[in-house]
């Protein structure tokens, strides 16, 4: 019993911790949206775009501490990436380029 609330208060701690990283994101870009997608063992990677068009991305252990986190954060979160979600990200040269970079000919991002 004792192990079970000793792991619920980590999980908690855990999630208060990226519940303020995405709170500081969301206030640094006038608002955020995100999307929690599970990665398998690594756990949960929430995805996040500010209301600027600024997106970054959070690994969380499991993925029902991405769900409390985002939860706390009181962000709005979406089911998936989807088209409406992807158009507000802005993409600047770095990230064309590195994705340009990433294909067979392309430009090496150096």
């Amino acid at each position: 019993m004792a192990e079970t609330q000793q792991a619920d208060t980590k999980a908690d701690r855990t999630a208060a911790r990226l519940a303020h990283r995405i709170g500081s994101f969301s206030k640094a870009h006038g608002g955020a949206e995100g999307q929690v997608a599970y990665i398998g063992q690594r756990g949960a990677r929430i995805v996040l775009v500010g209301e600027d068009g600024a997106w970054g991305d959070i690994v969380a252990p499991s993925y029902a501490i991405a769900e409390k986190a985002v939860q706390k954060a009181g962000i709005t979160v979406h089911e998936a990436f989807d088209g409406a979600l992807a158009a507000k990200v802005k993409t600047g040269r770095y990230e064309w380029t590195r994705m340009a970079g990433i294909q067979v000919g392309g430009p090496r991002n150096r």
